[in-house]
């Protein structure tokens, strides 16, 4: 994000576990900024990101539907950890070794600023939802329930 000029903060926290609602209680945000990163496997054999907001969970239905395959599922700790080089409660769609497609939660966009997994456990990246969305390209979408 740096190369591309994205103005962010880095925010740390005393990592205990892996979650955004304890993320969010920590830096002490509204866990709907605070986004979560999930990789999910498509019944098509590829993989992808999905962003939510920290108080919704992802309708993998939805998801699939999104994406134009029959079925979703959240990806395993090994393939997520694989595929982006993070530890699991550190994955973002920042950096990640492999680049998948990203579907975003339109719930995002009713905030100015999120904050997001930067790429380690325990650090969070605050920054514009704009420059999120125009980072990312992802498709954005109603995936929530």
């Amino acid at each position: 994000m740096i190369e591309r000029g994205i103005p962010f903060e880095s925010l740390e926290y005393d990592f205990r576990q892996k979650g955004s609602e304890y993320a969010a209680k920590a830096l002490g945000v509204p866990l709907d900024a605070m986004l979560k990163s999930l990789v999910v496997r498509l019944s098509d054999s590829r993989f992808a990101f999905v962003v939510m907001p920290g108080s919704k969970d992802v309708s993998l239905k939805e998801l699939a539907r999104s994406a134009g395959v029959k079925e979703a599922q959240v990806a395993s700790e090994r393939d997520a950890q694989r595929l982006t080089g993070y530890l699991v409660g550190g994955i973002s769609p920042f950096g990640a070794r492999i680049q998948l497609p990203v579907y975003v939660d339109e719930g995002i966009l009713k905030h100015g600023e999120i904050y997001i997994n930067g790429g380690r456990r325990g650090l969070i990246l605050k920054l514009r939802t704009k420059d999120l969305i125009g980072t990312l390209d992802p498709t954005v979408t109603d995936l929530g329930r």
